[in-house]
């Protein structure tokens, strides 16, 4: 096989992984009524097990990163697709609601590694010019995870139960499983070199402390919360939003709910993957590219604030679909930031320091709306929070981002580099 086969073959495994690890995230999303009637649950408990995933996939992330630039991706992955299986079969037989928030536990832990294996990933096999596409594979395989999930697991649940959707991903995660182990590979040392052009070279590798003094770190970070805020107030409450909010049937908000999530992936992989690559290839300033790729992509999130403004719901699908695509356009160039700024050696550290952002607002987001809709007997206060946190997640990129580049060495405190 040769090394550009190789390489589109690690991509597609990558996005196929993400594609069966959001399929995990929406089955519940979708089931507030059977929860409700099975267990008796009120919004606000259905909030916190929304959110019971994040806590310990944010736990997580920290600990994820050193494992996988320590172990590597293949061997930290495979147990990682085992867990989640694991905790996909618990959801599927669980007889108390204890007994599910224990399995949403489980799979946090499990999926934990997922998205900074996948930058680590590309990281590795993919050079610097080359990896807007292959980002943007696993990065859109989300969007279509959900546009897709959620009207296929709706139907399933409407026809044959909760605990058949459960069981749909659980055999899905092992499927994965054997194709991730006879497929992916890490490569034997890293098939390109991140080039300091432009500023001294960079240490072998930076410890999470010294990393975490770092302004485009830390403007990454922030950021990355501010996306993953407004995509997990969609993800977990948008299905019972329509239905409730806009008074449409359960039918109608699982098939609906898939209308933005489609474009989004179709966005996301050409804006954020093709175009960016095509553009830093024809010798535009590939800072300048993702960095106005990032703010437009995060600025064009506000239209998240429709639903606190109108009623009308093609208006209002309408601009849920701008938000998101303008996200997903945002997403694969934030999720190449961990190979751009830092060596090999630490782009799993800052992939999971990414993520541990994302995971506070994931955790934050659902039980904030559960919270506000039930004080408020409406949607409006929650999509106002999310607009108010797209702002600050675009100030993050224009005051604090500075070019996209290598991280000096020059002022890195050498104790903390391990």
């Amino acid at each position: 096989m040769t090394l550009e086969r190789k390489r589109g073959t690690i991509a597609i495994i990558l996005g196929i992984g993400i594609l069966v690890n959001y399929f995990d995230r929406v089955n519940l999303s979708i089931a507030h009524d059977a929860l409700q009637q099975t267990f008796g649950i009120s919004d606000i408990m259905f909030g916190y097990l929304l959110g019971a995933y994040s806590w310990t996939y944010a736990l997580m992330q920290l600990p994820s990163g050193s494992l996988l630039d320590r172990f590597g991706v293949r061997r930290v992955m495979l147990v990682s697709i085992a867990l989640w299986a694991i905790a996909s079969g618990m959801a599927a037989v669980a007889p108390t609601i204890g007994f599910l928030f224990a399995a949403r536990f489980l799979l946090g832990i499990g999926e934990a590694p997922a998205f900074p294996a996948c930058a680590k990933a590309i990281g590795l096999w993919f050079p610097p010019k080359e990896r807007g596409v292959p980002t943007a594979v696993f990065d859109a395989a989300a969007k279509l995870a959900i546009g897709l999930g959620t009207p296929v697991l709706g139907l399933i649940l409407l026809y044959f139960g909760m605990r058949a959707n459960f069981a749909v991903t659980t055999l899905l995660s092992a499927l994965y499983a054997i194709l991730f182990a006879h497929f992916y590979r890490d490569p034997v040392a890293p098939q390109t070199a991140i080039p300091a052009t432009g500023s001294e070279p960079m240490a072998a590798s930076l410890g999470i402390t010294a990393l975490l003094r770092e302004r485009k770190v830390i403007a990454a970070a922030i950021g990355s919360g501010a996306y993953n805020y407004c995509f997990y107030l969609l993800l977990t409450w948008m299905p019972f939003y329509l239905q409730k909010g806009l008074k449409m049937t359960g039918r109608q908000s699982v098939l609906w709910s898939s209308v933005p999530w489609v474009a989004a992936a179709v966005v996301g992989f050409g804006v954020g993957g093709m175009l960016t690559d095509a553009l830093v290839r024809r010798g535009y300033d590939s800072s300048k590219v993702r960095k106005s790729i990032l703010i437009v992509g995060t600025g064009m999130g506000i239209f998240v604030l429709a639903p606190a403004f109108f009623q009308q719901a093609h208006l209002v699908l309408l601009c849920l679909t701008l938000s998101l695509s303008g996200l997903s356009a945002a997403s694969p160039v934030l999720w190449t930031l961990p190979s751009l700024l830092v060596p090999p050696g630490s782009t799993g550290r800052v992939g999971a320091i990414m993520n541990q952002s994302n995971q506070i607002a994931a955790i934050i987001a659902p039980i904030a709306t559960g919270y506000l809709t039930t004080w408020t007997h409406s949607f409006k206060a929650a999509f106002l929070v999310a607009g108010i946190i797209i702002v600050i997640g675009v100030s993050s990129y224009i005051f604090l981002m500075g070019r996209i580049e290598p991280i000096s060495a020059a002022h890195v405190d050498n104790s903390l580099i391990v």
